[in-house]
């Protein structure tokens, strides 16, 4: 019981920064540290998890106060460095533009934050970028 309460907590958490991403694109205009929280808190639901770059490297990462070490990388990812990548992506969505790869959040470390991004819903693909992702 105590497992499902924790991962509907979780699902949750994920909800609602998902609801908090499209508030910010449609321009409703969220507080930047409720948006910035919320990311928080869903890395580090997500932590441990597997996952894989544009180039089809696989990584995982963890979280040590407010830094993110990559399996792949010895440098880490500061949280403020996440923060940038977010409005990088908020401002690309906001102006109707599409987050086409990593290098669109013009950060260290996008190349590992971009598919995480997507699995949050931070960054919002139509089908047509989702078909051609899954084709490669």
């Amino acid at each position: 019981m105590e497992k499902m309460d924790k991962e509907s907590k979780q699902a949750e958490k994920i909800r609602a920064l998902k609801k908090l991403v499209e508030q910010e694109i449609k321009g409703d205009g969220v507080y930047r540290e409720v948006l910035e929280d919320a990311l928080w808190d869903a890395l580090v639901i997500l932590e441990g998890k597997s996952f894989e770059t544009a180039k089809h490297l696989k990584y995982s990462y963890s979280i040590r106060g407010y830094e993110i070490f990559v399996s792949r990388k010895d440098k880490s990812i500061t949280r403020s460095t996440v923060n940038v990548s977010l409005w990088n992506a908020m401002e690309l969505q906001k102006a109707g533009l599409p987050v086409s790869g990593p290098k669109k959040l013009k950060t260290f470390g996008a190349s590992y934050l971009y598919p995480i991004f997507i699995e949050l819903g931070v960054i919002v693909q139509d089908e047509m970028e989702q078909l051609s992702l899954e084709i490669y």
